[in-house]
């Protein structure tokens, strides 16, 4: 190997190791979720996640990178990514045109796990690019150096979506369905949704479970004018406000009622379910 491209490598070694998970998460298994997506691993497939928002499934992906000891490369996914994007471009520094990897062949050199969140966001010509890597090929084509990286056994392609959300104009292919497993996520039963907000929300067994209650009783209002009932995600950061010094019916206010909906009257019935409960 020439001195090149051993500099090359170490500063690759590098920068992947800003992507290790260096604290465990906390994750709370609920069903099988954890030894499924370990057995996929090993069999080196890929995973989908699918589940309403803020409800664990991006926690639930950093908590198996670091219990797999795995890099972690998450993407946001827009309507303006782009293969390139994904994939990496020559930039120019100084006189010279330099290579940079994108973030999805950065995963693939060094057998990370590569996580595409809300990847119907994305083009439908984008999401094509990953077709190779999620059938026994294993590959990456990288046009633009002419070259094709075969996934190491550690490299892992997760994606997430909200199903809440699917639309005509964005939905998967079938064609890209049927390359995945699929792991479906919903918000935690009462008691492990009880732990959860008391945990991340540093509060006590009884607020968590009034925040729950108050939760699980807003969920109700879907279907009746409601597009999506309230995440774990917002009923923490209620309980962190509460763990804060925050009245608690103030805190539910600014992270429940006023997140979720604009609509007046649906705030007006949420109030009446937290001043109800607490």
């Amino acid at each position: 190997m020439t001195q090149a491209k051993t500099n090359a490598a170490t500063a690759g070694d590098q920068v992947i190791e800003k992507y290790r998970i260096t604290r465990e998460p906390f994750y709370l298994n609920i069903k099988d979720e954890v030894a499924l997506f370990e057995t996929a691993h090993k069999a080196k497939l890929p995973v989908m996640l699918k589940g309403p928002t803020g409800c664990g499934k991006t926690r639930f992906v950093e908590a198996m990178a670091y219990k797999l000891g795995l890099p972690l490369i998450t993407v946001a996914c827009h309507e303006d990514l782009s293969a390139t994007d994904l994939v990496g471009r020559f930039l120019l520094e100084g006189e010279e045109t330099v290579w940079h990897d994108g973030p999805l062949t950065n995963a693939v050199r060094h057998g990370a796990i590569c996580y595409l969140d809300e990847v119907v966001e994305a083009r439908k010509d984008t999401i094509v690019l990953i077709h190779p890597l999620t059938d026994d090929r294993r590959i990456l084509p990288v046009e633009k150096r002419g070259e094709v990286l075969t996934a190491p056994d550690n490299f892992m392609l997760v994606i997430s979506y909200n199903p809440g959300y699917q639309s005509v104009l964005k939905d998967l292919k079938q064609s890209t369905r049927q390359r995945f497993l699929s792991l479906e996520f919903d918000y935690p039963p009462t008691e492990a949704e009880t732990q959860i907000v008391a945990r991340e929300g540093n509060v006590n067994p009884a607020t968590a479970r009034d925040l729950v209650k108050i939760g699980e009783k807003v969920r109700n209002l879907k279907g009746h004018g409601l597009e999506e009932g309230v995440s774990t995600r917002l009923l923490v950061y209620a309980a962190q406000m509460v763990a804060r010094g925050v009245d608690p019916v103030t805190a539910c206010e600014i992270a429940i009622a006023s997140p979720i909906t604009d609509d007046a009257e649906l705030q007006r019935s949420i109030r009446e379910i937290v001043t109800t409960v607490i």
